[in-house]
């Protein structure tokens, strides 16, 4: 028998730490009024040393869990989407699991970069239709800022970050994922990339005195095409429903960039009171911004029982996606 599967409990966490616009212009060579202008970002939280993604992953997880009302050995499989695991192996979602003491759990680490998140859905949301599983828990969890190299204006003053978690099973008829799909095009792989650390070019002292453990980005390459691949498959998603953008009551984008933010809601049509937007005091932190901000519009009573979202993402590989969600 055939169930829908539906988000039943969310929840976030993220460090303590805040490095703000004013706090940069104390590393590099930037200024508030230049980094507000280009991605509208003011602030964002960055983990102190000792701090690791699994712990924020697992605080957004327990958060959620008790959110649906459930046990960690109520969950069925766990998926936790992050470019910046703990460590190679094993998988950062085992440890999840382990910390949250989900015993009847599969774990396992998703890697889709910004769009990390939604791939879990819409993987997650199969197995629930088709009995495979009941529950499961996906969760987005990083700590970009290790990763960042801060002598590079173009990229340090961008990421941020925390978790955020969400248990999904099945839910009544009518609610639910209503439309999910995903993809990529690895033809673009230098406009967002790490080269260093894998097994094309390792590491060594090389590799760490060019930085190339760092992330690079070509910015100003990959915002028409995020742009253009965030709108097509958001009117894809919700043409397969049969809705417009005026039966969605709110729109949640993948938090890269303010302007691609507004450009993706002009190509769509969605007014400006629809489209959330939290980058002002997160930054971008990956797989982990539209739980974050999913979870912030529950909280504060944006998305109520019956409201219809969309959720649309871009990032490094690159990925993309979107979902149709009632509550």
């Amino acid at each position: 028998m055939a169930h829908n599967a539906g988000i039943l409990g969310m929840g976030h966490s993220y460090p303590d730490g805040i490095l703000t616009n004013a706090d940069l212009e104390r590393i590099v060579e930037t200024s508030d009024d230049w980094i507000t202008t280009r991605t509208g970002i003011k602030q964002r939280h960055k983990a102190a040393p000792d701090e690791y993604t699994s712990q924020f992953g697992t605080r957004a997880a327990q958060m959620a869990l008790d959110r649906a009302g459930l046990k960690p050995e109520d969950i069925d499989l766990i998926i936790c989407a992050t470019t910046t695991p703990d460590q190679i192996m094993p998988s950062t979602g085992a440890l999840i699991q382990a910390k949250l003491g989900a015993v009847n759990a599969a774990g396992t680490d998703l890697f889709a970069a910004c769009s990390g998140f939604l791939y879990g859905i819409t993987m997650v949301e199969s197995m629930i239709r088709t009995g495979v599983i009941k529950h499961a828990l996906v969760i987005g969890a990083e700590v970009l800022t290790k990763y960042v190299d801060y002598t590079d204006r173009g990229t340090c003053v961008i990421f941020g970050d925390g978790a955020g978690a969400a248990v999904l099973g099945p839910v009544p008829e009518g609610k639910g994922i209503l439309a999910t799909k995903i993809m990529s095009d690895g033809r673009y792989e230098e406009q967002l990339n790490c080269p260093g650390g894998g097994t094309k070019l390792g590491t060594s002292h090389d590799t760490i005195n060019q930085g190339l453990h760092f992330f690079k980005m070509k910015g100003n390459e990959l915002f028409k095409i995020a742009v253009r691949s965030m709108s097509d498959i958001s009117a894809e998603m919700l043409g397969r429903c049969g809705l417009t953008v005026d039966d969605v009551d709110l729109v949640i984008p993948h938090q890269a960039n303010q302007r691609i933010t507004d450009a993706v809601a002009e190509r769509l049509g969605a007014p400006a009171e629809k489209v959330y937007s939290n980058i002002a005091y997160h930054g971008n932190t990956s797989s982990a911004s539209i739980p974050i901000a999913l979870d912030e519009c529950i909280e504060s009573g944006k998305i109520k029982e019956g409201s219809t979202v969309l959720l649309t993402s871009f990032g490094g590989g690159v990925t993309w996606g979107a979902t149709v969600i009632r509550f």
